[in-house]
């Protein structure tokens, strides 16, 4: 399978693109510093660019069977960003007939099925305080996937920790069989894993450890 994956050098993209080559994927890595992905492999292409220039994006998803994105703004970055990149990845998706689509995003993105406890709306209003225009960003971006026509499943995560993967993965909805953590490894895992699989065929499920 060919996987093109946004957001490849960050702390989550890296171990997504090494087991995506493991398991035997080709895999097209967007990045805008490729010094910054550690990885050499005959299956692994590096598109440098930024997802605001949509011809660059464009290139990385020409020939791919899915798009996996684990975007996370940089400080600094611009605060539409994430919007931006949702309506240039969508358009080169439906230009070159790319179907399937997995977005990670945040536990601050909520749906009707959550049911959150008292720790998940404390945390929503540090969000709401501290990085609300990243929040409003984010919500903008999964609403565009949303009302797209493409085969999509966002993945909501809690907060992300660095260690080994465990092979335990919680999938619910906040407060509801899940936790308010989750480690990166295993949420590659599970991006990867939704390459192959429709379980969550337009649905927004969140994960955790």
């Amino acid at each position: 399978m060919k996987i093109t994956v946004f957001g490849a050098s960050g702390r989550t993209g890296i171990p997504l693109v090494q087991q995506a080559l493991d398991a035997g994927h080709h895999v097209t890595a967007f990045v805008r510093t490729p010094s910054r992905l550690p990885i050499q492999h005959e299956r692994l292409t590096i598109v440098q660019g930024d997802v605001i220039d949509a011809a660059a994006v464009d290139r990385a998803i020409a020939g791919s069977d899915a798009v996996i994105t684990a975007l996370s703004p940089a400080k600094g970055a611009p605060i539409d960003l994430l919007p931006k990149a949702a309506d240039h990845i969508l358009a080169a998706m439906r230009a070159h007939n790319v179907r399937r689509l997995i977005w990670m995003t945040g536990a601050g993105v909520r749906v009707p099925q959550d049911q959150p406890k008292l720790i998940d709306h404390v945390f929503m209003f540090i969000l709401s305080t501290f990085s609300r225009k990243t929040l409003e960003a984010s919500r903008q971006a999964i609403e565009k996937v949303r009302q797209s026509d493409r085969d999509w499943t966002v993945v909501r995560a809690p907060r992300l920790l660095n260690g080994d993967y465990t092979g335990s993965v919680r999938v619910g909805y906040v407060g509801a069989n899940t936790s308010t953590q989750l480690i990166r490894a295993d949420a590659a895992y599970f991006l990867l894993g939704q390459a192959q699989d429709e379980t969550y065929l337009r649905q927004l499920p969140m994960i955790s450890n």
